[in-house]
């Protein structure tokens, strides 16, 4: 009680401080706004002293982490908890029958139990552990954490044979368990199940830890679930929650746990197979973004320096970090981040881990990271807008995805077959479904959008803004027909719909609304016909619908991903659509955003050419560690930037442009600016001021200081600051 007590003034004191001294500064935030944050294990740690708003310590199992939350709280931190909710060091766990958490484990169809670590099991969720993870809880909203994060609610796909699971069957359908690996009806039933449990669980603790809270402190906790993407988890054979998280009031929001070790997951694109890292990261941030679009939830996006892999070196880490961080910030609706998960891996490692020539992290990356991470506070820019692109066109994927994605899914698919209207193995495998009606476009400069199809019946008018919609149930289901409802209506109100499938998928067979009780629909897609005003079969072609178009392409949508002459022959069809409805249809071989003040590209690999993308202007480069000033820049294919426009910033005051460290009061005087900074030890500090003039005197800690570099034609200041040992107090005049 006197923690949280004492946390709450800590907030108000801060929040008072910070509002007074810098309203309306540029970098210059509130921590109570909990834009930025981390999670970590262990106590405060001055080498990963970021600067950002919330710490998230780990785990629920510790009895030191009370004293590990406080540890934060007294350096200004806003207390958060994170904690697995599919595995943990649960060893204490116990079962009516006196069993211990290995009863509870995922087991595969040879009998394996699916483990994350040595007696750590990935779990059925039972209502038991449900209420003994509760009661962990209870102790860490006694020490004072305002948040918790269930971490990962994880069911493989693959598994589903166990006795903890084939209970949970027979009390969900009151019917005999039958194994997930004898049929498409039985699988799908499988992942409704797993679907089903885990939502039950998140919603058991977050109702119980909520009531616990407002009961004794009389005051709120709030419940969020870190989670891959649907993309990551639809491709990796994982069953989660993810949509009908935002079903539940008790659950106020997301973590989209999204870094190179999810977007690096090959693909396959015109014919070859490869990692794609950027486009697979801008895929999987764009449905996290749309997982909260219109609600009031909030939506964190996650970015990892480094990766859960140790064997890569520094050069692949910052090449990878830097391009998902460009893919998150190429989806403006969101603004709030995790900066970095588990930090002393990343400023205290040595990579590749074992080798002989293992390194720390490079002086230059640690200082570019530390800019990065207080420029991310900046990202609320509701002025945003695409350059020379086509915006408007989706491509819809749903839940059920994950639904197809274990035996007899592969048994059933083509054996290495050529026939363009049917899947083959390695299609499933590579989730080509998916990727064949989206990397087409994404290759060449159109930015286009994963739709979350369940939210169409979630939500009125949630379609609204989209003017080319993509579907094809070949590897996704609608979970109701209100959805295909929902899809007939936008269509008539005058969008395009594309419909690419041939109806081959066996689970279109598994028992569901489109062939139960009066319905006699031998696919999904034959219902969404009927509503379109079309034949059950339409053939491949052109139609008209209200005041809309339709355009059925009857391939399986994994044949775009064979050939540069299929990827073509789709484009050719999202062209015919676009115009059809008054949409301009632009292809580049580069993205680029202008976010308020920031311009976000990416010069794109494998496109439509190898050209450069010039930018021209008065730019900062924040993906620079000497924050310089330039005229040009230039992205050869692979490459990305982060710039800040100083055309876009007043020149007439006093501002900060970027910096390594934390602006903590920022305070305008006499002919002049004070502000202090504070940092994480050991990292050199840089940073760029936009100034009305240049100084005629300048003090760091009352010391003269010269050290410094001015920019007479951005008016801008550069210098690198001494060593920080607590606080830095620096001084200009002019």
């Amino acid at each position: 009680m006197k923690r949280a007590m004492l946390f709450s003034g800590l907030v108000l004191n801060m929040a008072v401080s910070c509002l007074c001294s810098a309203a309306g500064v540029r970098l210059v935030t509130d921590r109570s706004l909990e834009l930025t944050g981390f999670q970590d294990a262990g106590p405060y740690n001055p080498y990963c002293d970021f600067r950002n708003d919330f710490a998230m310590v780990y785990g629920a199992d510790n009895p030191k982490l009370p004293e590990f939350i406080q540890s934060w709280v007294d350096k200004g931190y806003v207390p958060q908890l994170m904690t697995g909710i599919a595995w943990g060091a649960y060893a204490d766990f116990r079962d009516l029958k006196g069993n211990d958490i290995m009863s509870l484990s995922q087991m595969e169809a040879n009998g394996s139990l699916k483990l994350h670590g040595h007696r750590v099991p990935y779990i059925v969720p039972s209502i038991e552990f449900a209420d003994y993870i509760s009661e962990k809880l209870k102790n860490m909203i006694d020490a004072g954490v305002v948040a918790i994060h269930l971490e990962e609610p994880e069911f493989w796909a693959y598994t589903g044979f166990s006795e903890a699971f084939q209970r949970e069957w027979q009390l969900y359908y009151d019917t005999p368990f039958v194994r997930p690996d004898t049929s498409a009806d039985a699988q799908y039933k499988a992942s409704q199940l797993k679907y089903y449990l885990f939502g039950r669980t998140l919603r058991r603790v977050a109702e119980t830890c909520k009531e616990y809270a407002l009961q004794k402190y009389n005051r709120k906790v709030r419940i969020y679930v870190p989670t891959h993407s649907l993309i990551n988890y639809t491709q990796w054979c994982i069953v989660s929650p993810q949509s009908s998280l935002i079903d539940s009031d008790v659950i106020d929001g997301c973590i989209a746990q999204i870094w190179t070790g999810t977007s690096r997951t090959p693909n396959v694109y015109q014919g070859r197979r490869a990692e794609r890292t950027f486009e697979t990261a801008f895929l999987e941030y764009g449905v996290m973004q749309e997982l909260v679009r219109n609600t009031s939830r909030r939506m964190w996006f996650l970015h990892d320096p480094i990766e859960d892999n140790p064997r890569y070196d520094w050069n692949d880490y910052q090449f990878n970090y830097k391009a998902t961080l460009i893919a998150s910030l190429l989806h403006p609706h969101v603004w709030h981040y995790e900066i970095c998960p588990w930090p002393p891996r990343v400023f205290r490692g040595k990579y590749p881990s074992g080798a002989a020539d293992a390194a720390p992290i490079p002086a230059d990356y640690a200082t570019i990271l530390c800019t990065v991470f207080n420029q991310l506070r900046d990202m609320n820019q509701p002025d945003s807008q695409w350059v020379s692109s086509t915006h408007g066109i989706g491509v819809l994927i749903a839940d059920s995805g994950m639904f197809q994605r274990a035996e007899p899914a592969y048994r059933l698919a083509q054996d290495n077959g050529s026939d363009p209207a049917k899947a083959q193995r390695s299609d499933i495998h590579d989730f080509s479904g998916f990727y064949g009606l989206t990397l087409p476009l994404l290759k060449h400069g159109v930015p286009v959008q994963p739709v979350q199809l369940d939210n169409a019946a979630r939500f009125a008018n949630y379609l609204e803004g989209y003017q080319v919609l993509v579907v094809s149930y070949e590897f996704i289901k609608p979970q109701s027909p209100a959805i295909n409802q929902a899809l007939a209506e936008w269509t008539a109100k005058g969008g395009a719909l594309v419909y690419v499938g041939a109806d081959t998928d066996p689970f279109n067979t598994v028992s569901e609304w489109w062939n139960s009780g009066k319905n006699k629909y031998a696919a999904p897609s034959q219902h969404l016909m009927e509503l379109l005003g079309l034949s059950r079969t339409a053939a491949d072609g052109k139609y008209t619908f209200g005041k809309g178009h339709v355009f059925v392409a009857r391939k399986h949508p994994a044949y775009y991903t064979r050939s540069k002459a299929a990827a073509d022959e789709y484009r050719t069809r999202i062209k015919q659509a676009a115009e059809a409805v008054g949409l301009k249809y632009i292809e580049n071989n580069f993205l680029q955003l202008n976010r308020g003040p920031y311009i976000i590209a990416v010069c794109l690999e494998d496109s439509i050419s190898d050209k450069p993308l010039e930018l021209k202007g008065l730019f900062v480069d924040i993906f620079s560690a000497e924050l310089p000033v330039c005229e040009t820049v230039t992205l050869k294919p692979g490459q990305c930037a982060w710039l800040l426009d100083l055309n876009e910033v007043p020149s007439d005051k006093a501002e900060p442009v970027a910096s390594a460290a934390r602006i903590e009061i920022w305070k305008d005087i006499d002919t002049g600016i004070e502000f202090t900074l504070t940092s994480p030890k050991a990292v050199n500090i840089v940073s760029r001021l936009r100034l009305p003039e240049r100084p005629s005197k300048m003090t760091v800690d009352g010391k003269e200081f010269d050290s410094y570099t001015w920019d007479e034609k951005s008016k801008t200041l550069f210098f690198k600051s001494p060593a920080i040992e607590d606080v830095q107090r620096v001084s200009m005049t002019w």
